[in-house]
């Protein structure tokens, strides 16, 4: 399971949108979608995929970091897993 941080996505894209976007980028399918609202100028979503490793997306993740859809500049980052101790 891994997370993908996707920042400076519009407030109002609808789950389906984000799915159609990275499908076409070759991402598998994420399995939940969390929305982190931002002051206003950088809204985020964080996506979860429980079929995909970290490694995966982080072979995926050049294909979309700084590219530009729906008038701005996306930002994409693999997130380190979270720490149990």
């Amino acid at each position: 399971m891994a997370d993908l941080w996707l920042a400076n996505v519009e407030a109002d894209t609808s789950e389906d949108e984000i799915k159609e976007f990275l499908g076409r980028y070759g991402f598998p399918p994420f399995d939940r979608i969390q929305y982190v609202p931002g002051t206003g100028e950088r809204p985020a979503v964080i996506l979860t995929f429980s079929e995909a490793s970290e490694e995966a997306l982080r072979l995926l993740q050049p294909r979309v970091h700084n590219l530009f859809w729906r008038n701005r500049t996306i930002n994409v980052q693999v997130m380190p897993p979270e720490r149990e101790d």
